[in-house]
Parts: structure tokens; C-alpha cells; sequence
């Protein structure tokens, strides 16, 4: 179940997203050390990497990327009730979260503010072979300035199914993501580019993710939902 994003035109796609490798953060003040980073440079898409990232019939919604609007008409009341026709009625608003300008990941550890670079979520608790029925997260860009959702290719599953050599009774974490670039294995990170009023859903407790204001001159703000909403509930940008 590695990355796959719902896209109607591969052009639209390949114009707001490009790709790079990674690499592992050592004895930088802000950021944990192990922190798992892109390297750049940024490269644009080929036709093999939309391919790649098509969508196929096996492809659970529990498992899907969408890149979304707000929908056209009367804003909601409330940043509260933004989700609540979106067809989960226990859909959890999480909050907001402000990023500064040209961060290349935005994700601080909360205890010494160092940021923790690419990881996994676990607010669902889900054990190895429950990790891909995870709540997807809805995130809308508040502005002013643009960000980007940063998404490595393959899924915590299969990095754990990599590191260990007995997985089922595990509890997939960020520890193991570091632990699977550390020894040389490949990941690759696609960089996708958000205006305000855009958004993403994705499934983040599978997939290493964070946020990026990289070479954006101006911060922004994103506002998070947790929930079980099926495909093309907002409206899509590619």
C-alpha cells in the first residue's frame, strides 16, 4: 500500500508536485537528532512517477491522497463544523497549527521545540496489521502564505515489515521510519504544493508526512480534522 494520489489530470498533478531523496538529521540545533529530512534538490515529476503514484482498483479510501478545496458557497459557521457534512458524524476537529516562513519541515517536538521531520501519527493507537484503517487527516491552508504536504512512497507497514524481522505484534512508529533510512533503504519524498483555501486528505498514521513552508516568503497557518470520510468528499485541485 505504498503512496497513491487520487489525480484526474497528470499534468495538473506534476505542476504542483516534484520529488527528492532523503537524509538523516545529525547534530542540527533545530531538529531531533535521526530526523529524517528531504534532500534536495527538488526534481520535477516524470510520467513514471505519476504512473506510479495512480490510484489502482486495490486502492482502499482508508489508504488514498486527495489534494481538495474548500467547497464553493456560504463558508461554515465555524472551523468547528467545517467537517460536518463531509459524512463522518465523529469527524474530530484538532486545531490549528502556524508555521513560519521557509521551514523545511514544520513538526516541533513539543517538549524542547526541536522539530522531528518526516514521521508517522498515532492518535488511533493501531497496531501493524490494523495501521492502514487509520482515520485520514483533513488539513486546510489557511494562508497567507502557500505550504506543502511532504509524503514519503512507502508506508509504515511495509517499513516495519523491513526493519523487523516479526512485525504482527508491533505498534508501527517514527522510530522505525528513522531506523529504516538509517540503513540504507530508499525512501523517496514528494513535495506537494498547497494555496490557501487547498488542502490535502491523507492517511498519516500510514504514510511518513509533515509540513513544509520551504522556500515560501510568507508563514501560514493549516487548520486538522481526524475522520473516516470516504473518496471525493471535497472537491479535488488535480
Amino acid at each position: 500500500m505504498n503512496l497513491a494520489i487520487a489525480h484526474h489530470d497528470s499534468a495538473a498533478l506534476a505542476r504542483r508536485c516534484d520529488v527528492a531523496g532523503v537524509r538523516t538529521a545529525r547534530g542540527e540545533a533545530d531538529y531531533e537528532d535521526g530526523a529524517i529530512l528531504p534532500l534536495g534538490p527538488w526534481q520535477p515529476l516524470t510520467a513514471h512517477h505519476t504512473q506510479q503514484l495512480q490510484p489502482t482498483a486495490l486502492t482502499c479510501d482508508t489508504t488514498l491522497v486527495e489534494l481538495v478545496r474548500l467547497p464553493d458557497g456560504p463558508a461554515p459557521v465555524s472551523l468547528d463544523a467545517l467537517a460536518d457534512p463531509l459524512g463522518d458524524p465523529d469527524a474530530v476537529h484538532l486545531g490549528r497549527a502556524a508555521s513560519t516562513a521557509k521551514a523545511l519541515t514544520t513538526t516541533p517536538n513539543y517538549r524542547d521545540g526541536r522539530r522531528i521531520g518526516l514521521h508517522v501519527d498515532n492518535w488511533d493507537k493501531l497496531a501493524y496489521h490494523a495501521k492502514h484503517l487509520g482515520r485520514r487527516r483533513l488539513c486546510i491552508n489557511l494562508g497567507p502564505g502557500t505550504r506543502y504536504i511532504l509524503l514519503g512512497d512507502i508506508d509504515i507497514q511495509a517499513i516495519c515489515r523491513t526493519v523487523h524481522p516479526n512485525p504482527e505484534n508491533r505498534y508501527p512508529h517514527t522510530d522505525d521510519l528513522r531506523a529504516y533510512v538509517a540503513a540504507g533503504h530508499r525512501l523517496n519524498v514528494y513535495r506537494l504544493r498547497l494555496e490557501p483555501g487547498e488542502g490535502y486528505i491523507a492517511p498519516t498514521e500510514l504514510l511518513p508526512h509533515d509540513g513544509s513552508t520551504e522556500d515560501q516568503p510568507e508563514p501560514s497557518t493549516a487548520a486538522f480534522w481526524l475522520g473516516h470520510w470516504p473518496r471525493g468528499v471535497l472537491p479535488t485541485v488535480a
